[in-house]
């Protein structure tokens, strides 16, 4: 059955992906099943996505619900679950407002937009230019394209929009040096995930908002993979004690529904009047509910404080390995974003653990990166790391 699927996928479909021989065809908590019967351990979570496992049953409740009464009317009209999600967020979040889009690159496109509006409607339409990170990812989207900072990505695609720069991670003199007349912010991701899992410096994050209020930028915190408990708290710029002035948010939001969203405070995003900016199916009724449901699961039942424990259990025992294994250099990350960096290629290894029933992926090419649903059990990471020692 798998072959005749890839068959006809690979020959329908652009081939944009470099896809793992296995059909998936249901999921459950933390483990995905294949067209043969195999059984997996899921320790990506669709990237980042599925924080609460698949096929949670309150959320599937929800959305089940939802579809029966009502699914998507654009945004000409209120609709109680998207007011509801966006009251949610606003109150356990630094920001006062919410656009709800269907993507991340969505997401990032607004923050973009919002803050050079906010400029312009500033009188001081020369400020457009916007400094990111090297080896941040913002999105596949022209604009977030040139966000991002990995030049691989961008090949074949010029001429890209003008308006980015880029000053490496964790160096403050040369974000210093980069800002000009015509900057108006800085978008950054607290910890740098398809880059690496690299985190900040101590110290760094704050020094950068404190920067940010010398010159008068915006500051954009792209937590698309970072939020919703990833890092054990429920935004990562707590971890860091720093509040942005914008935010944006994807993957886990609906834990596997596309559903994008950027949040700022009233100053900024008052830019955004009538017609600015719009979308047609962003925080349509049915994936809001599923999305405020998410929110709700994970508040109620202790859902990133649990996240939190057993990621400073699965980082622990990494390190471990590390300590027997020179192939391991580092060991990296927070919460259940965690990465082993490896000294040789590590698309073997991701294989071999395929193979003995563990889903994992590697970024960067030698960097094993681990995203498991926040849910994971204790025993399951057991597993994963026994297997990896002796594949090791």
């Amino acid at each position: 059955m798998t072959r005749q699927l890839m068959k006809k996928a690979d020959a329908a479909m652009a081939a944009t992906y470099m896809r793992f021989p296995l059909t998936i065809v249901k999921g459950e908590g933390c483990h995905l099943y294949d067209s043969e019967g195999n059984r997996y351990i899921d320790f990506l979570a669709g990237i980042a996505v599925c924080n609460l496992g698949h096929a949670h049953p309150e959320v599937a409740a929800a959305l089940t619900e939802q579809a029966n009464r009502l699914w998507h009317v654009s945004n000409l009209y209120y609709t109680e679950p998207q007011t509801a999600l966006a009251e949610w967020l606003v109150k356990r979040s630094f920001a006062d407002r919410v656009f709800f889009c269907n993507s991340g690159a969505e997401a990032n496109e607004a923050a973009i937009k919002l803050a050079r509006k906010y400029f312009y409607d500033k009188g001081q339409s020369e400020r457009y230019r916007i400094i990111a990170m090297e080896m941040s990812f913002h999105g596949r989207t022209l604009a977030t394209l040139t966000a991002t900072g990995q030049d691989k990505i961008k090949k074949g695609f010029a001429p890209l929009p003008d308006g980015f720069d880029h000053v490496p991670f964790n160096d403050l003199t040369a974000l210093r040096a980069k800002i000009g007349p015509a900057t108006a912010a800085v978008l950054m991701e607290p910890i740098l995930g398809e880059g690496g899992v690299l985190l900040p410096e101590p110290g760094y994050i704050k020094k950068v908002r404190e920067i940010c209020d010398k010159h008068g930028l915006l500051l954009i915190f792209d937590e698309i993979q970072t939020g919703i408990g990833r890092t054990g708290r429920l935004f990562a710029y707590e971890n860091f004690d720093v509040v942005p002035d914008i935010m944006t948010l994807a993957k886990a939001l609906a834990n596997g529904l596309p559903m994008g969203a950027m949040l700022a405070t009233e100053k900024v995003v008052a830019a955004f009047d009538a017609g600015s900016h719009a979308t047609t199916f962003g925080g349509t009724p049915i994936v809001s509910a599923a999305a405020l449901k998410v929110m709700q699961v994970i508040e109620e039942k202790g859902i990133v404080a649990r996240g939190c424990e057993t990621g400073a259990y699965f980082k622990q025992k990494l390190v471990g390995l590390q300590k027997k294994h020179a192939s391991i250099v580092d060991v990296r990350g927070m919460g259940l974003l965690l990465g082993a960096e490896l000294n040789r290629e590590g698309a073997s290894v991701v294989a071999a653990c395929q193979q003995k029933g563990f889903l994992i992926n590697c970024i960067q090419e030698k960097i094993l990166r681990f995203a498991p649903p926040l849910v994971i059990e204790k025993e399951a990471i057991d597993a994963l790391v026994d297997c990896l020692d002796e594949i090791l």
